[in-house]
């Protein structure tokens, strides 16, 4: 009898853990596998095989704004028939599921299903042909779907542990507040400016601030003249004649984003050393400090010569968003939520394309 006791207690407190919860999943979900940036596609040979291919060559699209070309995701693929408990703990996740029983191709979404963190995206329709259709025509919605994804998960760990001094230092100078990595411990002041860098200086951060005029101020060749002049007086080389510049205004990207639900301008591009054989990529966000009647630009680039750039420039791209204002005093994710519709994400899509 005391033996029975003893096992329908314990099984009692079992099934009490794995009804806890924390912040609305149970506690003991599994950590999730995989690498930053690597999608796992649930997808039979007929799908995945087929002559078009659709979604590999979304998936495979290369990172705009590098100096090399780089894949957006690392991609691996396995049949429906071998999608067990072990292949299901993977951090994100596309399933296709093409039936004659829908009427329509569409996505839907689920979080930590199975695993923590994890983002799982399905995309159903009723045949291949419209399931490539609508992936060709969807292919940057699903790509920021799954980059943002990362950033949110980069976003957390930075809240953890960031860079203290550097926050202080944009504190003191800006009355702002930004998490940056660990690792950048070289730092230089101007007016108005701040530069930081990790000790390898492939890692680097860039924050400044000038009066907000007109609108003007966000176009694309306001942004590079703006930016040139300020790197020019703050940024030399070794020798005289040396500074930063922006490599070729033609291949700098621009769009409008969002950042805390407030307007914000994003570049990205290439920059190079003036009569030096230095460069890599930028990505700058360019906001509006409305209590303060001036604009705060904070820009992250990396400088790693014959590496790949994606995923440093993608973790400071993330840092950026971490940013806050006076006004601002909680630091928000960039909004990845089960709650978004389709039809939300496609509007944002069409609206980065303004």
């Amino acid at each position: 009898m005391k033996r029975m006791t003893f096992y329908l207690g314990m099984a009692l407190a079992v099934l009490s853990l794995a009804s806890c919860r924390n912040g609305g999943k149970s506690i003991i979900t599994p950590v999730s596998s995989g690498r930053p940036y690597e999608v796992m596609v649930v997808a039979d040979d007929k799908c995945w095989m087929s002559p078009d291919s659709a979604l590999f060559h979304v998936l495979d699209t290369d990172v705009p704004g590098l100096p090399q070309a780089e894949r957006s995701f690392r991609i691996s693929r396995v049949r429906p028939d071998f999608f067990d408990r072990s292949v299901r703990l993977f951090r994100n996740i596309i399933i296709v599921d093409i039936q004659d029983i829908y009427t329509q191709p569409k996505f839907k979404y689920t979080r930590d299903a199975y695993s923590s963190p994890q983002m799982i995206m399905t995309i159903q329709a009723p045949n291949q042909k419209e399931f490539a259709d609508y992936v060709s025509k969807n292919g940057q919605v699903i790509i920021d779907f799954f980059t943002r994804a990362e950033m949110n998960r980069q976003v957390k760990l930075l809240e953890k542990k960031h860079n203290e001094t550097l926050s202080a230092k944009v504190q003191s100078m800006f009355d702002c507040d930004i998490w940056m990595p660990v690792e950048m411990e070289s730092y230089k002041q101007g007016e108005n400016f701040l530069w930081a860098s990790s000790n390898l200086n492939d890692l680097n951060f860039v924050m400044y601030a000038y009066p907000f005029r007109d609108h003007d101020t966000f176009t694309k060749e306001y942004f590079i003249h703006k930016r040139d002049s300020v790197m020019k007086v703050n940024l030399p080389g070794a020798r005289e004649g040396m500074y930063m510049e922006t490599a070729d205004s033609m291949f700098v990207e621009t769009r409008n984003i969002a950042v805390k639900g407030d307007y914000a301008f994003e570049a990205r591009g290439l920059w190079e050393m003036k009569n030096d054989a230095m460069g890599g990529p930028f990505v700058s966000h360019v906001r509006v400090d409305r209590d303060n009647a001036r604009v705060i630009v904070v820009e992250g680039f990396v400088y790693n010569p014959g590496k790949l750039k994606r995923d440093q420039i993608r973790k400071l791209n993330a840092a950026l968003y971490t940013l806050k204002l006076p006004s601002e005093k909680e630091v928000s994710e960039i909004p990845v939520d089960n709650s978004i519709s389709e039809e939300q994400i496609k509007q944002e899509a069409e609206q980065n394309k303004q």
